[in-house]
């Protein structure tokens, strides 16, 4: 048995006396001791290292107490698994140097033995679990397949991932066979991380907020319904999507049991659109965890005012930053404990 199951329970829908917190990147570069091993370690020694990754799991958990650990790993070790280079530049973020522009480019693509290309992860939930000792849950995650085509495609990091959407526009066949590739792996990867012990999953469409609405029908959520379809039996689905208020609806009818919200939609908006039925996670803003640390408090019971506290997971809008304090980030969520 879990102790602390309060996010399990906010999962289900379940009254809580208050609701539980946790924040995306939590196991990142705002802390020290993650600064240090990224002295010694890059980036994907990291990721593939086990023990590595459940240490840095673990460090949120022990230094600021959320109320879920989320594995340390990165969505593109995906597309690594399926054949396409992916390296991380410092001052560059992912950089892949040979991207995907054609349909014999999608073909020299595999759909990989999941054991054979990204047991390390497997391995690290299982050590994860190991150390954690029941404390809290573990979240498992990856990235939506249009959020990954936009690496895939684009070479790196952008602000409007151009040339991504232009793949899609004017090779749509290309686009749809690599999306469906990476969704056919993403099944195939979650449902291992579901063996191996994970409690929920989330799945994050951080660049689906680039779409229109239609395009979003389109090139995205068709392929975020199939992962969801697949889990939803097995194990929590949270789905991510940044900057996507528009389909809230329709993904509170997808059999997700909770859906994130950035920022930009308010929590009265976010109730209203995804039908009032559904757990919400979010929504702070990242940069306001820079404010005065009496300021963070008011605000965080402000948000759990606003949204009420059952059926709610607070939550960040996006990723803590790496700028941001650790006792900032901690009075988050301690102002969260401390909510009556």
């Amino acid at each position: 048995m879990i102790k602390n199951d309060l996010f399990l329970k906010a999962l289900s829908g379940k009254t809580v006396r208050r609701p539980p917190v946790w924040m995306m990147r939590q196991a990142g570069r705002y802390l020290p001791d993650f600064m240090v091993l990224k002295e010694k370690y890059d980036f994907f020694t990291r990721c593939q290292t086990p023990e590595l990754a459940t240490k840095i799991t673990i460090m949120p958990i022990d230094q600021i107490g959320p109320d879920a650990a989320i594995l340390f790993s990165d969505i593109l070790v995906v597309l690594q698994a399926m054949q396409i280079s992916v390296e991380m530049k410092d001052g560059v973020g992912p950089w892949i140097p040979n991207p995907i522009r054609s349909q014999a480019d999608v073909n020299q693509t595999i759909i990989p033995d999941i054991q054979e290309h990204l047991g390390y992860v497997m391995d690290a939930v299982k050590f994860t679990q190991q150390e954690l000792s029941n404390r809290v849950p573990l979240i498992g995650f990856a990235g939506s397949p249009w959020t990954l085509l936009c690496y895939a495609v684009q070479g790196h990091g952008s602000k409007t991932f151009d040339k991504a959407k232009a793949f899609c526009f004017s090779q749509p066949e290309a686009a749809h066979d690599l999306l469906q590739k990476i969704t056919d792996t993403t099944i195939a990867y979650l449902k291992e991380k579901v063996k191996s012990g994970v409690n929920a999953v989330q799945i994050f469409d951080s660049w689906g907020g680039l779409l229109s609405p239609e395009d979003y029908q389109i090139f995205s959520w068709p392929y975020i319904q199939q992962i969801i379809d697949a889990l939803k039996n097995k194990i929590p689905v949270i789905v991510f999507a940044k900057g996507c208020w528009f389909a809230l609806n329709e993904m509170s009818k997808s059999g997700a049991v909770a859906l994130g919200v950035d920022w930009t939609c308010s929590a009265r908006n976010a109730r209203y659109l995804s039908g009032g039925q559904i757990t919400l996670q979010g929504n702070f803003d990242p940069s306001r965890l820079l404010s005065p640390i009496p300021e963070i408090t008011k605000a965080v019971w402000k948000m759990i005012n606003d949204f009420g506290k059952d059926r709610y997971i607070v939550n960040l809008g996006h990723g803590i930053l790496p700028n941001i304090p650790v006792d900032h980030a901690k009075a988050f969520v301690d102002a969260v404990k401390s909510y009556y």
